[in-house]
């Protein structure tokens, strides 16, 4: 499991960040992207061109988003933003204007983090912190293993090492829990289960018992041009889905869903890889999986490094190979990208072997 910070640094950064963000309700028509020097900002103006905020530098995730509504083709966007920024300013504002609709722009440290429709709810940070913490507080023994905020995500993993067992003799792993969201519209609120496997640190996402909760609401209106988005209808009030957040995180590190995903890593352990061709395995099951091509090479050589040549050992390279990415959004998906490894179906195993799947 990729190292993050620790419980407290990500609580410090919760509370300074909700009082760097401030999110507005304006409409498009109110918005220009201008450049300054090589970089575009984003001006909020009033109706005589009065800037309302000081102009906003913007995050690479409010650039797709700009570029999705507007469908600008992504290649084509990315193009004029690193070579002809001025000519990109000049698309935006030219369809901003032509179709005018109320958009939500996220905004925290000068900088416009996402554009998002005006349905979207904020389900923030603080907000699942406050509902999470004390729960894992009351859980004897519970560690938070690693933490992390990125500029799109939080991510809280902890492990539970009172529920434990044995894969193969001393190869020990724990339940555990990670609970992540999204403040600017890249994902759900999500919360599921994981496995920390002790011998090496990985850890792995068990991704089909995942708990959602989308980020959309109904349409928030204003008979303004621009306004301080309201902060009246917060999780906080959403008694039900706070709730259903407690039973899940409660819910989540329970005997009987740790014992199933136990048997099927016992089951992958025998499902034995054709040694004469490990590299064509990794490829074909790297792209069945959305690893890349740099990434493939890694967990080759963790897979050849570990010297488990079956289907447990090549899930457990695709984990142990997310801990040397550099980004934690992307060590995470690479974690839950093992258990998909590790669970994947008999005739995929097949193709990709070419033998029989031992564990059927």
């Amino acid at each position: 499991m990729k190292s993050g910070r620790s419980i407290q640094d990500v609580s410090r950064e919760i509370l300074r960040q909700q009082e760097a963000k401030a999110d507005y309700l304006v409409a498009t028509d109110r918005l220009y992207m201008d450049t300054w020097g090589d970089s575009p900002v984003i001006r909020v103006l009033d109706r005589e061109g009065i800037d309302q905020i000081e102009p906003l530098e913007i995050q690479q995730t409010a650039h797709q988003q700009i570029g999705t509504y507007l469908d600008i083709p992504s290649k084509y966007y990315d193009r004029m933003l690193q070579r002809d920024p001025a000519l990109l300013s000049y698309n935006v504002n030219r369809w901003f204007q032509k179709e005018p609709e109320q958009k939500l722009l996220r905004t925290m440290d000068g900088k416009a983090r996402a554009f998002l429709s005006n349905r979207y709810r904020r389900i923030d940070n603080l907000d699942i912190a406050r509902v999470v913490l004390p729960i894992i507080g009351e859980m004897e023994g519970a560690r938070f293993e690693s933490c992390e905020i990125t500029d799109d995500r939080m991510y809280l993993k902890v492990v539970n090492p009172r529920l434990q067992a044995e894969v193969v003799p001393g190869d020990i792993v724990q339940a555990g829990i990670m609970i992540s969201n999204s403040e600017t519209g890249l994902g759900a609120v999500n919360i599921q289960p994981l496995i920390y496997r002790l011998v090496c640190s990985n850890g792995m996402g068990i991704n089909d018992a995942k708990t959602r909760r989308n980020h959309v609401g109904r349409a928030a209106t204003s008979e303004e041009d621009f306004s301080i988005y309201s902060s009246e209808t917060l999780l906080a009030d959403d008694h039900a889905f706070v709730l259903k957040i407690k039973d899940t995180v409660r819910a989540a590190i329970s005997e009987a869903r740790f014992a199933q995903v136990v048997s099927r890593m016992r089951e992958s352990t025998e499902a034995m890889l054709d040694t004469k061709q490990l590299p064509a395995i990794v490829k074909l099951a790297s792209s069945s999986f959305g690893i890349t091509e740099d990434e493939s090479n890694g967990v080759l050589e963790h897979l050849i490094t570990g010297g488990d040549f079956s289907l447990y050992g090549l899930a457990n390279a695709v984990t142990r190979f997310s801990q040397d990415v550099e980004s934690y959004d992307r060590a995470t998906k690479l974690e839950e990208i093992g258990y998909s490894v590790m669970t994947m179906s008999p005739a995929l195993f097949r193709q990709m072997n070419q033998t029989e799947l031992l564990a059927a």
